[in-house]
């Protein structure tokens, strides 16, 4: 009994899928810690206007969970930080070394504020945001060396939060790269059911009543008067959620692993397109069933729905898998050697033409996932990988993640 709860009380902190579920509250959790520590550095420090210790903790974790976005938001900070000094000093040193007048240190601020401000818009950004803050907190105030001392502390304590919060990240990791995986994963999963249940629904679809008040939790009539399988439309409404989750976890992803952004957006891509191609078969199946199809054709059908949805739950399981594991080839088959295709009607030419199509994304897929797997799969962390493992072959199964 004690040992199930204490699985139950740990599963957050030492298994990734569990810990992805309560992501929010290991979130809060990670954020008053770091403010804690923050506070406690200032203690230790003594250094004035500690406050910006504790403003940089939570500008830096406050809406990022994710070890690449978080990591990613640090360099600009500390680089910014850096930077800003130098060009504080420079200022400083150039104003002094010349004996300059008054309007032109003035000139000179002002010059330099415009170029970074230039280099924020086209480059640098939050960097550049950074850089242009401490340099003017440091060389704002003209005679007045108490408050330049002040930018110097200020800018000293950005660099102990940016710190504090880096080191927290590491207490409770949080890396988009297995977030990208499991949400990946979670969605070939669900797609593998649901284009099953495009193959079902053509069958179910022949013997639909005609009567709207049977079936109404299954089936809905459109303006068309085509069924609809309510069940399977709000499938793909989730499919769709999860879509939209995988966006924030692309650019951090791309920081943890070193996978070229532009190739993730492919997988991207091909993910969404998969999804669509998916999203037509269903629409079209209602409009199948009254249409004659011969044995010959029925079992390529037949053959398709089942080489196709193996390959998902097959990418699926891959992904989620801590072993190093290869992902195969999709099964290529050719509808040039079922030529009585060419006879059927247009319906189910298109249905077969949307089948191909979705064979062909599934492939895409499939090789971008290899050729970056040596990547990801490093990204997710050596340890996360062995405790995978272990766990998996102590208890004999996968965890699951529902997002």
């Amino acid at each position: 009994m004690k040992s199930i709860l204490w699985q139950r009380v740990s599963a957050p902190f030492v298994e990734p899928y569990v810990r992805y579920q309560y992501a929010d509250i290991l979130h809060a959790i990670r954020l008053g810690v770091a403010v804690i520590l923050a506070l406690l550095v200032n203690v230790l420090t003594g250094f004035p206007h500690g406050e910006w210790t504790t403003i940089t903790v939570f500008i830096i974790l406050g809406l990022l969970q994710y070890q690449g976005a978080i990591y990613t938001k640090a360099k600009e900070r500390i680089l910014g930080t850096l930077l800003g000094i130098v060009a504080a000093f420079s200022i400083l040193w150039f104003s002094d070394s010349v004996n300059a007048w008054t309007w032109v240190y003035y000139a000179l601020i002002g010059l330099v504020s415009g170029f970074i401000g230039y280099l924020a818009v086209r480059k640098l950004g939050y960097t550049g945001l950074l850089t242009g803050i401490t340099m003017l907190m440091i060389v704002s105030n003209l005679g007045q060396s108490n408050m330049s001392q002040d930018g110097i502390y200020r800018a000293l304590n950005i660099l102990l939060g940016t710190g504090v919060s880096v080191a927290v990240t590491l207490i409770l990791p949080l890396k988009s790269t297995l977030m990208w995986r499991f949400l990946l994963s979670s969605n070939l999963d669900a797609c593998s059911n649901l284009y099953a249940g495009v193959g079902k629904h053509i069958d179910a679809t022949e013997d639909t009543p005609v009567n709207v008040n049977t079936k109404l939790n299954s089936v809905v009539f459109p303006d068309d008067g085509v069924p609809v399988n309510k069940t399977l439309v709000t499938a793909l409404q989730q499919i769709n959620k999860r879509l939209l989750a995988v966006r924030p976890h692309i650019a951090a992803t791309a920081s943890e692993s070193g996978i070229n952004k532009t190739t993730l957006e492919t997988i991207q891509r091909t993910h969404r397109n998969i999804i669509g191609t998916i999203d037509l078969l269903l629409s079209a199946a209602p409009r199948l069933a009254n249409i004659e199809i011969d044995d010959d054709n029925h079992i390529l059908l037949i053959h398709y729905q089942s080489e196709l949805t193996q390959a998902m739950q097959h990418i699926a399981a891959v992904l989620r898998s801590p072993s190093d594991e290869v992902f195969r080839p999709i099964t290529r088959i050719a509808v040039s050697e079922y030529p009585s295709v060419q006879h059927l009607a247009f319906e189910w030419q298109g249905y077969f033409w949307l089948t191909q199509t979705l064979q062909t994304q599934l492939q895409q897929l499939s090789e971008l996932l290899q050729t970056t797997k040596p990547q990801w799969y490093a990204a997710s962390g050596l340890g996360y990988q062995r405790r995978e493992q272990r766990r998996m072959k102590e208890q004999g199964g996968e965890g699951g993640l529902d997002v």
